[in-house]
């Protein structure tokens, strides 16, 4: 026999860990997964230019005029007029909200002034909290004007100065400093990798050091081993959050428009989505090792589709409702809101609601996938 190199013990062990893996379902389905979810959202999902941003349309007199602009900047790709006929008080609560991207108000007189010649105004407010999206849109808009204005009134020569002006307002940040839309998401991000990965790995630690039998031995009900194993965790979240926040403000110099007491209160509620969902995932894992490839699973698609790498508006419908199962997209729209918007509370009720209702459905999937796992 060889003591150096044999085919037969090649052969034996190729076998185990082949046997070992088919058993280790969850790596396996890992090793086909992650590249399958890569390979949708990067091939389908993901769109670095933006189209067919919503848009709402301000205009108390809908002539001819008005209907071309509209019908160049649709044709554009970029605008996609929703809300055709608003009022400055419902536009204006929509961006803050971010259901629009843009906002494009036609004066009462647009009309008047093209058919004498005077020089008119249109008014076009972007959301520029992520900068990103409002570049390409606004890039055209002065060949858009022109062209569109020049065919209705019948203008023939290249050379005429356009009859309009487009006034652009970039809200939220107008210097369009990127650093203002990922510091706070950053935020989100850490929060969600670390919550996740530290929590999904308190139950299987248990079951990996053979004390789970010490822990169901003693005279605790699952609600109260579920607490007792998230709440410590809430205070390592509470660290974080101070050390962001402050670099945040201290480095980057983000802008903090809104109140502090609202930040704070969907900061936690988000820890506490995160915390319960480590702990389901816990439940579901037999090794650390299976929590930390779940959680990674999971980290994967809510960090693309979520809106923090790639605008979440200029994705696909169906990776928008996809992206909507995930608490990170609730979260950025409330953070982002908030601080650099100066959204009130009643703004983003919308997002508070989603992610409380995350914390209830999630504790009750960790509270009966526990009682399961006592079985």
């Amino acid at each position: 026999m060889n003591r150096f190199f044999s085919i037969t013990r090649l052969v034996a062990l190729l076998a185990k860990e082949t046997i070992q893996m088919r058993r280790d379902r969850v790596t396996f389905a890992m090793m086909i997964g992650v590249p399958l979810v890569q390979l949708m959202l990067l091939g389908f999902a993901i769109n670095t230019d933006p189209k067919e941003l919503p848009a709402a349309l301000v205009a108390p007199t809908q002539d001819r005029f008005t209907r071309a602009m509209v019908s160049a900047l649709e044709l554009t790709g970029y605008y996609r007029f929703i809300v055709p006929s608003a009022s400055a008080a419902e536009a204006e609560q929509m961006i803050a909200r971010g259901d629009m991207a843009f906002v494009v108000t036609v004066p009462s007189d647009f009309g008047r002034r093209i058919e004498r010649n005077d020089r008119a105004t249109i008014l076009i407010q972007a959301d520029a909290t992520d900068p990103s999206v409002a570049s390409g849109a606004i890039s055209t808009l002065s060949t858009v004007a022109r062209s569109a204005l020049l065919r209705e009134i019948g203008g023939h020569s290249s050379g005429k100065a356009a009859p309009v002006e487009i006034v652009i307002h970039r809200l939220y940040n107008p210097e369009a400093v990127t650093q203002f839309n990922i510091v706070p998401g950053l935020l989100g991000i850490i929060l969600q990798l670390t919550m996740v990965m530290m929590t999904a790995m308190a139950l299987t630690r248990e079951t990996e050091r053979g004390t789970m039998e010490n822990l169901l031995s003693m005279p605790a009900t699952p609600l109260e081993i579920m607490l007792g194993k998230v709440i410590p965790y809430l205070g390592v979240g509470a660290v974080q959050v101070v050390v962001v926040l402050a670099s945040a403000k201290l480095m980057f110099d983000v802008p903090f428009d809104g109140a502090l007491w609202l930040v704070l209160a969907g900061i936690f509620v988000f820890v506490l989505v995160l915390v319960i969902l480590g702990y389901l995932i816990s439940t579901v894992s037999r090794t650390q090792m299976q929590a930390m490839q779940l959680t990674f699973f999971f980290f994967l698609p809510s960090l693309m589709l979520s809106g923090f790498m790639f605008p979440y508006r200029g994705m696909p419908p169906w990776a928008q409702y996809l992206g909507a199962v995930f608490p990170l997209t609730y979260f950025l729209r409330l953070i982002g809101s908030v601080m650099l918007k100066g959204a009130d509370l009643q703004t983003v009720a919308g997002s508070y609601t989603a992610l409380g209702s995350f914390v209830l459905i999630l504790s009750a999937a960790a509270l009966l996938r526990f009682r399961r796992t006592l079985d």
